[in-house]
């Protein structure tokens, strides 16, 4: 079910221009192209999709907007580099992360793949054709042609540094940075922009050579940013990739790419979980961050505020210190649109954390493009681990930028959702989604914990629930964390445990960045407790995961199983 809200296309826009014609392909549902599209090929690789197996390559795409990660635009920059992209993208919803990463392959790269917004008539109309061309700003069908308008910056009302930028009194590369938050700011039909504290960086991983590509360019063009930014989890383990049985030309291309970043300003933090960090946003501060998970869990746990934006915006924004005056930067840009009660089934316990990921992912179907506010959860008393779960699984199924929680979150109080769409979540819906994210094997040969990155909080779990007991010969266990969170362990004696344990804990990496043979190439049976991970690691890993708690994570590292049964408190 659609809702419709303030953002809603009400004309046919043209955002960026080209000519392309391709046969149509129809997505019903919004497609994350991280984790979702091969780079490469342009295959539909998210196995969760009912696009499943298809090619966007040359086809004119529609789809209501995008959905998951802020590293789409960086995908769609490899497609355009390798040939692979679409002829066209046609939303009928305002939409950030791809037409970001068509602006960037347009101004930056020359290799324009046009945008387009139409009305939910039109939008239907062209969703009936076979082939459609656009060509002198008309879209021709086989019985029309739809007339498209060149979208507008007239209503932008910018500061006099912005227009200093605009100039090039910043020099070119700022430039050209402030010229694409301002066509931004157009297609999110923003008025002004506005100051933004810190920025965290997202495009950053080696998922293919295009982002390795665009940050070298920024570099060498001399760009830096000018507010506090911090850097998401990159490829590598950046000090000690060497002694990792890493391919050398991918391990230093890794590097290069994290050192271009650093090069422009930014803080060596490698972390997806930057709100672990002492200086994480304040309640009310307007942030320009990047990367879905950090984006949803600043938005919603800390009250913080930032749009979701795409990679390489990210590092605009920070360049700048300026972002477009829209969405959850207002008031009224956060308020929840959508309702969804929670009935928690009684005998549900508190030490299976596996059910926060279960609400996210659901909640993330249930409200694909507007913010919800969760209820039925008031009376439980969930942790940061639980919350940050809850979050980066609703970033896998949902473009949302943040939700509310009832009685747990801070602005979620002031939510009025009487007048709004309400859907249930009930024990059936629970066991629904435990199934769905547990295709996996029985027989787990890796355990793979921190995606989002670990905390400090479960890695001390992780060693209590070993109890001095050591992994299965057979089984491995890999724990990803930011490097302030290792040197804690470290400090508390918990790392020395944990190699007693045979349990591995690895710096700068997460699961959504690391390949093979960091990832053992002879794993079949795949074990988290992250439901992000679990939704995304058939597309990444071409192996189905297992989802449970931190507890069902120790317990399938030491017996090198995960029976195929239902938690207790899921079976009828």
């Amino acid at each position: 079910m659609k809702h419709k809200h303030d953002g809603s296309i009400k004309k046919n826009q043209l955002i960026v221009e080209g000519c392309a014609s391709g046969k149509v392909l129809v997505c019903g549902e919004g497609l994350s192209f991280w984790g979702g599209v091969d780079p490469d090929t342009g295959l539909i690789i998210d196995t969760h999709h009912p696009n499943h197996g298809d090619s966007v390559s040359g086809k004119c795409l529609l789809m209501p907007t995008s959905r998951g990660s802020c590293s789409g635009s960086g995908v769609l920059l490899q497609l355009a580099l390798n040939k692979r992209a679409p002829a066209m993208i046609i939303f009928n919803e305002p939409e950030q992360v791809l037409t970001l990463g068509s602006i960037v392959c347009d101004r930056i790269f020359g290799v324009p793949i046009p945008i387009i917004c139409l009305s939910q008539q039109n939008y239907h109309t062209v969703a009936r054709e076979k082939l459609v061309e656009l060509r002198d700003r008309k879209l021709a069908l086989a019985g029309q042609t739809i007339n498209l308008d060149l979208i507008s910056k007239a209503q932008l009302v910018l500061s006099e540094n912005d227009h200093a930028y605009l100039k090039g009194d910043h020099g070119n590369v700022a430039k050209a940075a402030m010229e694409t938050i301002c066509v931004m700011a157009a297609v999110e039909n923003a008025s002004s922009l506005i100051n933004v504290d810190k920025g965290h960086i997202d495009g950053c991983i080696l998922a293919h050579d295009a982002n390795l590509i665009f940050a070298e360019k920024m570099a060498q063009l001399g760009a830096q940013v000018i507010i506090p930014t911090t850097i998401n989890a990159i490829s590598v383990d950046r000090e000690n990739w060497q002694d990792s049985g890493l391919d050398k030309d991918f391990g230093k291309r890794a590097s290069r790419l994290a050192d271009a970043y650093v090069q422009m300003g930014v803080k060596p933090t490698f972390t997806c979980a930057p709100y672990l960090l002492t200086d994480k946003p304040q309640l009310g501060e307007n942030i320009g961050w990047s990367e879905s998970n950090a984006v949803i869990f600043a938005n919603t746990v800390l009250g913080a505020r930032t749009q979701k934006h795409p990679d390489y915006l990210d590092l605009f924004i920070a360049m700048t210190g300026r972002a477009p005056a829209v969405g959850m930067y207002s008031t009224l840009g956060r308020k929840a649109r959508v309702k969804i009660e929670v009935a928690i089934p009684q005998k549900w316990t508190s030490d299976d954390e596996v059910l926060w990921p279960l609400i996210g992912w659901l909640a993330g179907k249930l409200s694909p493009d507007a913010v919800p506010l969760i209820t039925g959860l008031e009376s439980l008393s969930p942790t940061i681990d639980d919350l940050k779960s809850l979050c980066a699984a609703f970033g896998t199924t949902s473009g949302a930028p943040m939700l509310h929680i009832l009685g747990q979150t801070p602005e979620s109080s002031s939510q009025n959702c009487e007048q709004h769409p309400i859907h249930l979540i009930n024990h059936e819906n629970l066991k629904d989604a435990w199934l769905e994210l547990n295709r996996g094997l029985e027989k787990i040969d890796l355990v793979a914990v921190g995606s989002p990155h670990a905390s400090i909080e479960e890695i001390r779990k992780i060693s209590a629930l070993f109890a001095g007991r050591r992994r299965h010969i057979q089984t491995r266990m890999k724990i990803t964390a930011g490097r302030h969170t290792i040197q804690r362990a470290e400090a508390e004696g918990i790392t020395k445990k944990l190699e007693d344990a045979g349990v591995q804990l690895m710096p700068d990496l997460c699961w959504c960045s690391i390949i093979e043979p960091i990832f053992p190439p002879e794993a079949k049976g795949l074990m988290t407790n992250s439901g992000k991970y679990a939704h995304y690691a058939h597309g990444l890993s071409n192996r189905h995961s297992r989802l449970g708690s931190l507890r069902d994570c120790v317990d399938a590292a030491i017996s090198g199983l995960a029976a195929h049964k239902l938690p207790a408190w899921l079976v009828p």
